[in-house]
Parts: structure tokens; sequence; C-alpha cells
């Protein structure tokens, strides 16, 4: 303990440093909403979406954006993804993929994330995560207007803890069938001193300081693995899923912090079925090396694997052999591998 005082100062000057906003100039102007009422066509390709007023938030006005892809056969069943950190919904193959097999797919980007970013947020802050649960019951509403009543809640990464805490607060009143999680935040992938002392102490501090930041690793190796323009598969916006990870803010960090608390607390109180997936390898470092396509650069897998099999009273952990943090972003054969879990879960889950 006696390293406690250097790093509260520490973190006190990364505070002072870290407190301007540190990716476009701090929003000055007036914070004025305008909301489409109806769907309009979605920038992916065969999707639609729609804007949700989600009120006044710690920041002023904001919304997130719902977007869906019908399925062309008559379907009472409906998929809903909720994307993770540094993201937004562009896995249109993903999509395609459920709409095909009879799934009417949804997606959300929450609020201060992709297509629901306003000029005066800072990107993917957050105060508590169950801010989120009003974007994922909005959707969940309209999943509902639009006559389904089968319904799988999945997420990703951050999603996938935002996933989970739903259903645990939430428990039998949860309203959907089942959840899907790939890699999902289940805890800090750091060292035991990061996660008891220097963590708690940035989540304390975040009560006088909530918009202070910590610098982010300038890792692009996950970036690379997946872009077409290095070595991945994939396009997707920048500016939206940027390939260095932008600074935090301390009450960001409280957030996930409090929320890993939460799910533990309560993690015996999720009554619907879970599916929790995760790689099969853990890669470590920041610059690209091929290791990248073949494992987890974010997340701890066995991690994932030891809570995710205390989750519920009803799961499955499954693991994807070289399958990398977002699975369905992974190469064709973790990729297709991933389908097919995911699909048997759907087909032995299947509400009667």
């Amino acid at each position: 303990m006696k390293k406690l005082p250097f790093l509260l100062a520490a973190v006190c000057l990364t505070a002072l440093l870290a407190s301007a906003w540190d990716i476009h100039e701090k929003w000055s102007g007036p914070k004025i909403m305008t909301i489409s009422l109806g769907w309009h066509p979605d920038i992916l390709p065969g999707y639609e979406a729609r804007f949700v007023n989600q009120g006044i938030a710690f920041d002023g006005p904001c919304r997130s954006t719902i977007i869906r892809r019908m399925s062309k056969q008559p379907s009472r069943r409906a998929y809903l993804y909720i994307h993770g950190f540094n993201d937004y919904f562009f896995q249109s193959e993903m999509g395609v993929r459920l709409a095909d097999s009879g799934y009417n797919f949804y997606a959300v980007d929450l609020r201060r994330y992709g297509r629901s970013k306003l000029p005066w947020q800072y990107p993917f802050d957050i105060r508590n995560q169950k801010e989120y649960f009003n974007d994922i019951d909005s959707a969940l509403a309209q999943i509902r207007r639009d006559g389904n009543t089968d319904i799988t809640l999945s997420g990703h990464s951050t999603g996938g803890l935002t996933v989970l805490l739903f259903a645990a607060e939430r428990g039998k009143d949860i309203g959907v069938d089942r959840v899907v999680t790939n890699s999902p935040f289940l805890d800090w992938n750091y060292s035991p001193f990061m996660r008891k002392v220097a963590i708690p102490t940035v989540a304390a501090l975040s009560r006088i300081l909530p918009e202070s930041k910590v610098t982010q690793s300038h890792c692009d190796g996950y970036g690379e693995s997946l872009l077409k323009e290095y070595h991945g598969e994939w396009t997707y916006n920048t500016d939206w899923k940027m390939i260095y990870s932008p600074p935090v803010t301390f009450q960001w960090i409280r957030s996930i912090d409090h929320a890993h608390s939460l799910l533990q607390k309560k993690r015996r109180d999720i009554a619907v079925p879970v599916l929790v997936m995760h790689s099969s390898r853990k890669v470590t470092g920041c610059d690209w090396t091929p290791e990248f396509q073949t494992g987890d650069c974010v997340l701890d897998p066995d991690m994932i694997a030891r809570i995710g099999a205390t989750l519920g009273s009803e799961r499955q952990v499954a693991t994807i052999d070289s399958g990398i943090h977002d699975l369905i972003l992974s190469e064709f054969r973790p990729r297709e591998a991933t389908y097919d879990t995911i699909f048997k879960f759907l087909r032995e889950y299947r509400a009667k």
C-alpha cells in the first residue's frame, strides 16, 4: 500500500492534464436535437433505421438508434444485437444470416455511439450502465409492435456486460426468451493491483472529476486485424469505431466497475438461458502480428469462461477456436463456428 499515495498523485495529475475533450473541440453551441419520427434507409444496404428520443441526460438531449432487417419469410422470431465499446452496428453479414434463417434482425446504436452520437456528446461516455436499459427497452417495444413473440437479446463485449446486467436486474420480467453473448466484458483484463487498487481509486475520484480522462494504450493491432486495408475483411467508419481507442472518462470506468460488481451479486437472478462465447486463446501486445487473427487481444478468454459458468441457472459456455475478440468478425472458420454455435443454441432453447 506504500504505492497508494504515489498512485493518487499520478491519477490527480492525469485528471488535470486530461480534463479537456481529447477527440474534438468541446461543443459550445446550442443543444437542439431533431428527431425523425419514421423509418429511413440505413447506411447499410437492405437495412432501415429510426432514431428514438431518450430525453435529457447528464450532457443534454440524447437519442438511440434502432436498425432492422426483416426476414423475407413471415416470422415472429426476433434477434436484437447490442454492440460493444468503441463500436457501432456495421456487421451486416450477421443480420443477413439471421434474417435469411427466419429471424427479424434488430440492432441498437446506443446513446453517444455511431448513428446516435450528437455533436455535444463525448463519444461512448456514460454515468451508469443502466442508462442503456432505456435504449434496450425502446428496441424491445418496437420488436413487440412488429409482432414478434420469441425474442433473443444479444451483446458483444461491453454490450455483453450490459445485456447480462439487464437480465440479472429484470429476472423473470426480462421480456426476452434467451441471451447470447459474444466475448462479454465480465471483468477487467488487468493485474490484481490495477483491479483492486487503481480502478477503485479512479472510480472514487469520478465523483468529483467525472469528465477527467484516462488515455488508452496506443494500440492498433486489433483495428488492423479487422480492417480490409490492413489484415482483416471488414470496412467501417473509423470516426465511429476508431483504430485507437479514445480516452475514457473516470465516470465510464466507475460505471463499468459498478456493473461488474452488480452482475456478480445478481448473477443467479438471470432467469433465461444464457450463451457465453469466447475465444480459445488470449493475445498480448499492441502492434499487429499474425497472432492477432487467431485470438482475443482485448479480454482474457479464461476470465470470460470462469465467470460465464456462474451466470443464471441454465447456461452454455462455448469456446470458439481461433476466434478474435468480436467472434463474428473472425476469419472464415471461427466465424462459421460462431454462427453454428448461435443457431444451435437458438434451436435448443426455442420458445414453446
